[in-house]
């Protein structure tokens, strides 16, 4: 170690230094303030270039030497040391942390570094006095995904537990996750409660399996370990919930007892028991019997019931015969060939497999006709219907249409004449001009203009409608007629009503076609915009100051136990397919 005087614009920065998160310009004031009140208070440690040069790479102090530039000093002292086998990365780690707490993110880039160095976790622990299990923490947490990694550096940071769930999901689901709920330009903070919801999978832990190591093998159950539980318990897990159950539900079919049964969990986690079985608290007896199910955790349990005595029948010798109560017990429906999840693949299989046929499969004119009153009739179109007298919040399904076009074998078959007729109801049915919420807007005019629907329109020389009508619209509609305006407007009313019993006025403003203008700002809102690509990768994506973000907010009191109170239709349905 020696010490030199050397000018501070000499000096090169190390690419690998410990801390890369910019400190605030609060603490780099009243460093500069102090280096121009008493000068460098502790010099900066450098070694020299590897690379062959004559120069020296700051290992520690690169904030000091910026400020001492700042200051304007123009030599400064200096500790030149040998450089380590790990190129200084511990050394100018521990100094860092003697000085300051380093961001937890720049903490994760330096053990990574260390450990690339050759480091174990051991080793590293020991150097920096920390828990093993804290430098395997930090080594988790490095696979947080890096966009996420920057927001953090920012002092953004999630509590311990989001950090958990965040860490533990893959980096193509924090991908998806993060581009929902990534800051923006308006809202800089991000909600951490939301990323960790969307990246939440319930686990299902080793200590609650009945089943060993076998049947875990034979459902491909790899078991992960918690590193954030306490160290005192068996933390391993799976997220596999369907393996996890049905690995379960084998061990029950193997364990199941001569007078048991396995049954479902209801909604609360209690056994469904077999109808008219009366459940036991206390010590069962030998002719009782047992119920094996699976609640909330996974965990197997087993209640004691009894059966109701059975009605005795007679033999052949007349003889009272009681019937066995085994006789009654409703055994287990086997699982499904296909689970929930597996027709999910499915469904999203077939989507895009129709997609595609209906882009560039050849469809003839009629068929195409016959798919459009058919698409009309899904379960996923309602339609606010101008032809039907439906409640406010009510919609008409447009199934009785499309049911036309099969035969009597239920075959989708069909001539032009039935064709045309399904297609003019469909259309009567979706196409309305009410001022209503049934209003289809200018596409119902457009339609009505293409159609000559102007010669259908009704008398509106009617008092009604005339009624509705300004002095100066009613003087107006005497222009083609011999009527004359009159002094009062209810006489001009009463002379254009008598004009037109026998004739037909229609209004202009009834006609189909839309103004130019309405017309253009349809089309204009309407038409097709292709999303400019500025060839950025997606994973590499800044923030969108115009994306819609969910608003930021802090839920740290919350728990996963919290949210296990009331699980829904979604997160209960492993219990019956594995029930099942």
């Amino acid at each position: 170690m020696e010490l030199k005087f050397v000018d501070p614009r000499a000096l090169k920065d190390n690419p690998d230094k410990a801390r890369r998160s910019k400190s605030s310009p609060q603490a780099d004031a009243l460093l500069l303030a102090t280096i121009r009140a008493v000068g460098m208070v502790q010099p900066p440690v450098v070694a020299l270039e590897t690379d062959g040069g004559n120069g020296y790479v700051i290992d520690a102090g690169h904030r000091r030497v910026k400020q001492a530039i700042a200051a304007g000093l123009e030599e400064i002292a200096v500790l030149v040391i040998e450089r380590a086998e790990d190129g200084g990365a511990m050394r100018s780690l521990a100094e860092t942390l003697a000085h300051e707490q380093l961001n937890p993110v720049d903490q994760w880039r330096a053990i990574e570094r260390l450990v690339a160095l050759g480091w174990t976790e051991e080793a590293i622990a020991v150097a920096l006095a920390l828990p093993v299990r804290q430098i395997r923490k930090l080594r988790l947490l490095a696979n947080v995904l890096p966009a996420m990694l920057e927001q953090m550096a920012k002092g953004d940071m999630p509590n311990e537990q989001q950090l958990r769930t965040i860490a533990s999901a893959s980096l193509d689901e924090q991908k998806e996750v993060w581009k929902k709920h990534k800051p923006s330009k308006a809202d800089p903070q991000v909600s951490w409660w939301s990323v960790a919801q969307g990246l939440t999978k319930r686990r299902m832990y080793a200590r609650d399996a009945s089943f060993g190591d076998d049947l875990a093998q034979a459902y491909g159950i790899a078991w992960v370990e918690d590193l954030f539980a306490p160290a005192d318990e068996d933390s391993r897990y799976t997220t596999d919930v369907e393996a996890f159950l049905g690995a379960q539900q084998e061990w029950m079919a193997n364990a199941v007892p001569k007078r048991g049964v396995i049954v479902e969990a209801g909604q609360w986690g209690e056994p469904k028991l077999p109808a008219k079985a009366e459940r036991l608290y206390g010590k069962p007896s030998k002719s009782d019997h047992t119920a094996m199910y699976l609640d909330r955790d996974g965990k197997v349990q087993s209640v004691a019931y009894r059966m109701p005595a059975v009605k005795k029948s007679k033999d052949k010798n007349g003889a009272d015969v009681e019937a066995d109560g085994d006789d009654m017990v409703v055994t287990a429906k086997p699982r499904p060939d296909v689970t929930r999840k597996g027709m999910e693949m499915i469904g999203d299989l077939r989507t895009d497999a129709l997609h595609e046929a209906l882009s560039r499969a050849p469809i003839e004119d009629d068929t195409l006709m016959a798919l459009l009153v058919l698409a009309f009739a899904g379960q996923n179109v309602t339609v606010a219907s101008g032809a039907r007298d439906i409640s406010y919040y009510g919609a008409a399904g447009l199934g009785e249409h499309a049911a036309r076009l099969f035969d009597q074998e239920g075959k989708f078959a069909f001539d032009m004449d039935t064709l045309r007729i399904a297609v003019r109801s469909l259309l009567i049915d979706v196409l309305s001009c009410r001022e209503n919420r049934s209003d289809s807007g200018v596409v119902a005019r457009v339609a009505g203009d293409v159609i000559a629907a102007d010669s259908f329109l009704a008398n509106m020389g009617t008092e009604d409608f005339l009624s509705c009508l300004s002095r100066q619209a009613l003087e107006s509609a005497c222009a083609d007629t011999s009527v004359l305006p009159r002094q009062k407007v209810k006489d001009t009313r009463a002379a254009l009503v008598e004009h037109f019993k026998e004739g037909r006025f229609v209004h202009p403003s009834a006609r189909f076609g839309p103004t130019p203008e309405k017309l253009t700002s349809w089309l204009k809102k309407n038409e097709a915009r292709e999303q400019p690509d500025d060839g950025t990768p997606e994973d590499q994506d800044e923030l969108d100051g115009d994306a819609i973000v969910d608003a930021a907010h802090d839920h740290v009191g919350d728990d996963d136990a919290a949210q296990d109170e009331d699980l829904t239709d979604e997160q209960t349905e492993p219990y019956k397919v594995a029930a099942e």
